[in-house]
Order: structure tokens, then sequence, then C-alpha cells
């Protein structure tokens, strides 16, 4: 098999811990069952150098492995690596671009697939957010979507929502939000006027703290992106469930969980290295 290379490890390593993928990959995920085709797509590839796309498959315990590379021009594929499922993998020519396609998916198919390319002027390599691919038989259901007020900030002209996403599978979803005065129309909203905050446990959930004042006019939407659809919530006024106290309680319930999870893993790791360090014991019994 034929691992990334070094250089082109680093480059990817950096694009996700920046969260900052240039090429678009539209699909969150694709479920399949086995037998059945499956195509992978993948845009903004005008901003590639040279003539090749390439195709990694990522599983969930192993490291990013290439699948092959696609000549643009042609959407064929030039070169082939020895990948262990080399043969399943087609290149199928789309108005918008060359997609990656399984004819016949098999349960090892199971993977996320990242598409790359080297970017122009600038000898760095971009990746797309990935795409992953779940072979089963489940249907795939859409996620219910709420709006709560979460925890009343004490610093002046903060407060914040909270957005929850369950029930839907495969579980991967992406959250997005809008801003609307009155009768106005939807507006994004711009980095320095939010933040956000997404948290993958209990539920999959979105913290969003708004600076302006609690009786700002606006109303505020949460999306929820997912292959089964996007699924939008009520405005922030429309529901208000929770008494001020189950607010707090679920909102510190969302920071307890994260911060423990953290902790575990940290405590793993060190256990870990520190078995890895020891080594074999070289002491034993002597010879007269």
């Amino acid at each position: 098999m034929l691992f990334l290379p070094a250089a082109a490890l680093c480059c990817l390593c950096s694009a996700l811990v920046a969260m900052a993928a240039e090429l678009n990959q539209e699909q969150l995920s694709l479920t399949r069952r086995v037998g059945q085709p499956v195509s992978f797509s993948c845009g903004g590839t005008h901003q590639c150098d040279g003539s090749y796309i390439y195709w990694y498959q990522k599983k969930d315990t192993k490291t990013f492995t290439v699948i092959l590379r696609f000549y643009k021009s042609r959407c064929s594929i030039e070169r082939r690596y020895d990948h262990p499922q080399k043969d399943d993998f087609t290149a199928e020519n789309k108005p918008n671009g060359c997609n990656l396609k399984i004819d016949t998916v098999k349960l090892i198919h199971s993977a996320t697939y990242y598409c790359s390319c080297w970017k122009s002027g600038s000898g760095d390599m971009i990746f797309g957010s990935g795409t992953k691919l779940y072979v089963t038989g489940e249907q795939v259901v859409k996620p219910v979507v709420s709006v709560y007020p979460a925890a009343p900030s004490h610093v002046e002209g903060n407060s914040s929502l909270l957005c929850l996403a369950s029930g839907m599978f495969p579980p991967l979803v992406q959250f997005s939000w809008e801003r609307q005065l009155e009768d106005g129309p939807k507006e994004k909203l711009s980095p320095d006027e939010v933040e956000q905050l997404e948290l993958r446990e209990p539920r999959r959930a979105s913290i969003l703290l708004i600076h302006q004042p609690e009786n700002s006019k606006y109303k505020y939407y949460c999306s929820v992106r997912h292959e089964g659809g996007t699924v939008e919530a009520p405005e922030q006024g429309a529901v208000d469930p929770l008494q001020p106290q189950c607010r707090v309680k679920l909102l510190c319930l969302l920071y307890t969980v994260l911060i423990v999870k953290s902790l575990l893993y940290c405590c793993g790791l060190s256990l870990l290295m520190g078995l890895t360090n020891k080594g074999p014991s070289t002491n034993g019994p002597h010879a007269d």
C-alpha cells in the first residue's frame, strides 16, 4: 500500500486542524447498501495547478492512503497506486468535473473520501472537507432541530442560543445561522458579530454567542444540513420550553461532557506513552 508522502501528510494535517478546506465537497455523507453504486463529487478544482486531482481514503482507525489521481482535462485515471481496492474505483465525467465512482459498494469501502490538488501560485496542497460513506441497510433519517435560549450571559450586550440536532442517521450534520430584522430578508452572520461553538456529545449541537442586547429586534434561525436534506428550526422567539435553571444545566452538561472526554483522552495517551517508553525489563536470574 502506498501511504501519503510526508510533505503531503503535513499539508493535510495543517488543513484539517485549521478547518480551512478549499476544495468543495458538498456531500457530508452518503449512505449505500452493499451492491449499490456511489459517486463522490469535488468542486473548486479551477484553483488547481497542474493536471491532476488526487483522491484519498481515510478509515476510522487508519491513516490517509492515496487511491488514484485523475487527469483533469480528460477525466481519466492517469496513474494507479497500490491501494488494496484500487480496481473498485473509476472516474466519472460530470459537467462540473470528475467524480470518484464505485460501481459496486462493499463493506470494506466504509470510509471518508477526500479530494486534493496543488493550489495554483502557492505550492500548497489543498483539500476538500471530506465525504463519509456509510455502507449499511439503515434508512436515512433527517434530524429534528430545535433552538433554545442558553444560559444567560453576565456580560452586558451578550446572549446565546443553543441549536440541537437529534434523531438523525447518519449522524453527520452541518450547522448554519441566519438572522432577520422584522420583515426584512434573512442575512448571514459575519464572524465579528457572533461566536459559534459546535458540540458532538451527547447530541449534535451548536451554541451561538451573540454580541448584542437581548432586547434586539432580530430573530435568529438555525438550519442543519444533512444527507437527507436541510432542516430549519423555528426562530429564537417562537419556542422556549426550558426554564432558566434547565437551560443552565443543559449547557453545563454539554461543557462537562466535552471536558471529561478531553481528560480521558489525555490520560489514555499519557498511559500509552508511559507503557511504550518503559520497554521490556532486563532484570533476571543470573547463572553462577
